[in-house]
């Protein structure tokens, strides 16, 4: 099994994998940005230092055995979110999911960090396909997927309805079919905007 580079970068963003010894940059990311991330981030509301530390070493077991590639969004060095590539969506596909600090949105870096998964999981071997998954209710992932050329395949209720205060429970789901003649790349970004 192909595994991503450690290191990924597109325009202004760098992905680097997650450290067992980030805590304190993930600590920081997610209390400066609580208010931020409670409407679709579940884990915002209840986020303390353990929780880091559990997700972080979650991260180096799940590289190690290929079921997620997890990555810290940083731009001019600095820690700005958290993203990855997650084989949660059935065999061929990848799914793509993203936060990004409060102070960085808005600014097309989200885009700019699934660009750069877009283009490391296409080249794995046995993906024919990559989704992203969002809440209707924010269309700022819906335009994150638009923007890279996704699309919408699939609105699904949640059997259990929604996750986290800003939901809906009506997922929507993404797609980005991936042909094998290795010769489709994302656009650049100056064709996004």
């Amino acid at each position: 099994m192909g595994r991503p580079a450690d290191v990924l970068r597109f325009d202004k963003v760098e992905l680097r994998r997650w450290r067992v010894d980030d805590i304190e940059t993930l600590h920081r990311a997610i209390t400066e940005s609580r208010d931020h991330l409670l409407p679709w981030m579940r884990f915002a509301a209840t986020h303390d230092r353990k929780q880091g530390e559990g997700f972080l070493a979650r991260s180096e077991e799940q590289w190690a055995s290929g079921e997620a590639y997890g990555y810290a969004i940083t731009s001019g060095g600095l820690v700005i979110g958290s993203c990855g590539l997650h084989r949660r969506i059935g065999p061929g596909g990848l799914e793509i999911g993203y936060w990004l600090h409060h102070a960085w949105t808005g600014k097309g870096l989200a885009t700019m960090a699934a660009a750069a998964l877009v283009q490391a999981g296409q080249e794995l071997p046995g993906i024919d396909h990559i989704e992203i998954h969002h809440d209707e209710a924010n269309s700022a992932s819906g335009a994150v997927a638009r923007r890279l050329g996704f699309a919408e395949v699939e609105r699904v209720r949640l059997p259990d309805g929604p996750e986290a205060p800003g939901e809906t429970g009506v997922a929507v789901i993404w797609r980005l079919q991936i042909r094998t003649d290795k010769h489709q790349r994302v656009r650049g970004f100056s064709e996004l905007s």
